[in-house]
């Protein structure tokens, strides 16, 4: 099974147990029925938005530890300041 039909069965498990769940066929308390359910996806929405902001801060905070990355980036930079240079361009 390749990596996007596990994504793709993953997908439509988890789809089709929030449909069940929110056409009621999943018996549930009224409250977590009409409080929680219909929200869900709006919850895990912003849950995984706000994973992936962490994991892009966490990504600048620890850019420095990859040496390589750092070296090549400065480089980049300094090559592109002197192009802007010879264009009359006011870099600093």
């Amino acid at each position: 099974m390749t990596h996007a039909q596990q994504t793709i069965s993953i997908a439509l498990l988890v789809s089709s147990l929030y449909l069940a769940l929110y056409m009621e066929l999943i018996p549930l308390p009224a409250i977590i029925q009409q409080d929680i359910i219909p929200v869900l996806p709006l919850w895990t929405l912003v849950s995984f938005g706000a994973w992936l902001l962490f994991r892009l801060g966490f990504g600048l905070l620890t850019f420095r530890d990859t040496p390589e990355a750092y070296a090549e980036l400065m480089d980049e930079i300094k090559l592109a300041k002197a192009d802007l240079r010879t264009k009359g361009v006011d870099v600093d």
